[in-house]
């Protein structure tokens, strides 16, 4: 049920998002494992495009933001205003009152506005005035993001990025891919045509049926030790967090269940390794005199730590 269902979201998105179903793929491996998400790329590759598709797909309530460097606090959380007529103060929301929030171009803003979305990423709640309020279940925040460097762009602080579960990179479509997409968008928007293939209700379900995949103790042992070996890394100043290893796990089960099985394997967790973490290392400055990024430290990662055999993967945790 729940594989059919997973693959009749990722057809329905990739009519929108062609020739890439692994990302479509790895985005609702982090929506299942209740985790955020964040696209990096260049404009107009398709981030704001794979947001509203899967919005749509999952009949998800669906608000945007767009970052920029006025951007309150307020406008995310929301804020508490005296009513006149009732003689009271009344709270109105922001943009966070939804079950999917695109927060586009968020390296645009403050890093105060950007703290604004540190609570609720985590808790699933905003604070305003000393008062804690819920936000609807289910809740995923999808940010975009173009690369740093870009005009007008600031780095987010290391504490935002391990919020995420996965970082994402779209890249550009193939010519042929591109040829498709000319086609589809001929003669209307393909985002209009896409139907609803699960409810919210469905999202909630899997996120609370994840915890029966199984995890074998070896394998474990295995996330574990992936872990801590980036933090052993020569050109590495900060590995992956606890909260990265806890990620990692999460999405090694999203991983299995997406491929119709019940437990998973180390080919689970190394196939979502790189999306989990190279977002949460911060490098050494000799790192990028050596032209060498995240995702070459965690390619050597991987092949330092062994894995463990197949007959070790069944059962356990």
């Amino acid at each position: 049920m729940i594989v059919e269902q997973s693959r009749g979201i990722v057809k329905e998105v990739g009519k929108v998002l062609i020739g890439k179903q692994d990302v479509i793929e790895k985005a609702l491996m982090a929506m299942y494992a209740g985790g955020h998400i964040l696209l990096e790329d260049y404009p107009g590759v398709g981030k704001t495009t794979l947001a509203l598709g899967l919005s749509k797909a999952l009949d998800l309530d669906f608000k945007r933001i767009q970052f920029t460097p006025d951007t309150m606090p307020s406008d995310i959380t929301g804020f508490t205003m005296f009513n006149r007529e009732t003689n009271e103060f009344s709270f109105t929301w922001g943009a966070v009152n939804c079950n999917l929030l695109l927060a586009d171009e968020i390296n645009r803003t403050s890093a105060k506005t950007q703290s604004a979305l540190l609570e609720v990423m985590e808790e699933l709640s905003v604070t305003v005035d000393g008062v804690t309020r819920m936000v609807p279940r289910p809740f995923v925040c999808i940010a975009t993001e173009n690369p740093v460097g870009s005009a007008g762009t600031q780095p987010l602080p290391d504490s935002q990025l391990d919020r995420f579960m996965v970082r994402l990179s779209i890249g550009y479509p193939s010519t042929q891919d591109q040829v498709n997409i000319l086609k589809a968008k001929r003669y209307s928007n393909p985002l209009d045509d896409i139907k609803p293939k699960v409810s919210r209700d469905d999202l909630m379900g899997v996120q609370n049926f994840l915890g029966n995949v199984q995890i074998a103790d070896s394998v474990l042992d295995y996330i574990v030790r992936l872990g801590e070996e980036t933090r052993n890394a020569s050109l590495v100043e900060l590995g992956v967090s606890p909260r990265g290893i806890i990620a990692l796990a999460r999405m090694a089960r999203a991983c299995a269940l997406i491929r119709e099985r019940d437990f998973v394997t180390p080919e689970d967790v190394r196939e979502v390794f790189t999306a989990v973490c190279a977002h949460r290392l911060v490098l050494k400055p000799q790192a990028r005199i050596e032209s060498i990024t995240a995702e070459d430290i965690l390619e050597q990662v991987m092949q330092r730590v062994p894995a463990p055999s197949m007959g070790q993967t069944h059962g356990g945790f």
